[in-house]
Order: structure tokens, then C-alpha cells, then sequence
């Protein structure tokens, strides 16, 4: 239930709560929980990020972050939902972030696998672009064979294996917030090592 966190009776629970809180007292971590939870969901995520699955994921992630910082928070005389929901705008901001990330990372790597994308046979250039697709084929899984092997699961389960954010994220047993972050990171590890192999390539030709 949802509490008046600025009435004297509660800023007087909420100190308690706290000080629990800081000690490991679970029981009091459930209980701030229980009080502002659905109202940072309704009126802090939801608005913000318009999806049940993101405002979940960054409800989770604030207060994760506030058990990390809680010996941070001063309360000078006011409830901790006002920290709380700071937190809260900061991992909905981060969250667009990555969304616009992803998208531009997302789009780099399509750029680069285009050549691999099925199209209408053309004879005349057919044994060539064959040959220019098994070369890409070859170096895409060269270059997937010396990453983070969870990075490596990631490119492949979203591109090679086609399933949905939601499959991906639950054959790697973590959350779908978790999972768009761990496929940026893997798009851009990859981009580094496959730049970074392309600048060797161009360098031992000019020699």
C-alpha cells in the first residue's frame, strides 16, 4: 500500500526503515519497497519509457542502485522517495540512451552483413558475390571466435538465429533490460575487432 511519505508519522517509520535498511534488515528493504514501488512505476517509469517490460527492468535497477548508494542518502528532513525517484529519471534516461545506441550500433552491423542478406539471383555477377559472402561468412565468424563468448551468443541468437529480444534474452538467462545492454556492448566489440582486422588487412596490402 502506498504510504503519505510526507506526513510526520511516516518520516518517522521511514527513519527506522532506513537505518534498518543499512543494517541488511531485509524486512525493512521489503517494507520501503512496498511503499514506493508502484508509485515510482506509475508515475516516474511508465510516463517516461511507455513499456511495462522497461519500467519493470528500471524499477528493479533503481532500487539496486539505491541498496549500493544508501549510506549516500541524506535525508534532511524529507522522505527517501524524492532520492529514490531521482535514481529512478536517471535509469530512464540511461535506458533511452541505450534504446538510441542500440539503434545506431544495430544499424552499423545490418550495413555489414548486408552482402549475407538473401537477393535476386544475378548470374553474370553470381560466383563473384558467392565468393565475396563465403569470405564475409569467414571473417564475421572469425571475428565472433575471439570475443566475449557471451558477447558472441548475443550477435548470434539476435542476427544468425533471428529470435525475438525476448528469446534472446531469456536463453541467456537474464532480463530484457539486461539483454539490450549486452547486445550493445557486443555490437561494439565487435565493430572494434572487426575495424581493427580490416586496418591490419588494408596495412599489409600497402606494403
Amino acid at each position: 500500500m502506498e504510504v503519505d511519505f510526507t506526513s510526520e508519522a511516516w518520516l518517522a517509520r521511514e527513519r527506522g526503515l532506513v537505518a534498518g535498511a543499512r543494517r541488511g534488515d531485509t524486512a525493512a528493504v521489503a517494507e520501503l519497497y512496498r511503499a514506493f514501488a508502484a508509485r515510482l512505476y506509475r508515475t516516474v517509469l511508465m510516463p517516461r519509457l511507455g513499456n511495462a517490460q522497461a519500467a519493470e527492468d528500471a524499477l528493479s535497477e533503481t532500487f539496486r542502485t539505491a541498496l549500493e548508494r544508501l549510506d549516500t542518502f541524506d535525508e534532511r528532513g524529507t522522505s527517501i522517495y524524492f532520492w529514490l525517484s531521482r535514481i529512478a529519471v536517471n535509469k530512464a534516461t540511461d535506458m533511452h540512451r541505450v534504446k538510441a545506441r542500440t539503434r545506431r550500433a544495430l544499424a552499423s552491423f545490418d550495413e555489414l552483413l548486408a552482402p549475407l542478406r538473401p537477393s535476386a539471383p544475378r548470374p553474370e555477377k553470381e560466383l563473384v558475390e558467392r565468393e565475396r559472402e563465403a569470405m564475409l561468412r569467414e571473417r564475421v565468424q572469425e571475428v565472433l571466435g575471439v570475443l566475449n563468448p557471451r558477447y558472441a551468443r548475443a550477435i548470434e541468437l539476435r542476427f544468425f538465429e533471428d529470435k525475438s529480444r525476448d528469446e534472446c534474452a531469456d536463453a541467456l538467462e537474464v532480463r530484457l533490460g539486461t539483454f539490450d545492454v549486452l547486445l550493445l556492448r557486443a555490437l561494439r566489440a565487435f565493430r572494434a575487432r572487426w575495424e581493427a582486422m580490416v586496418g591490419t588487412e588494408r596495412g599489409s596490402l600497402s606494403t
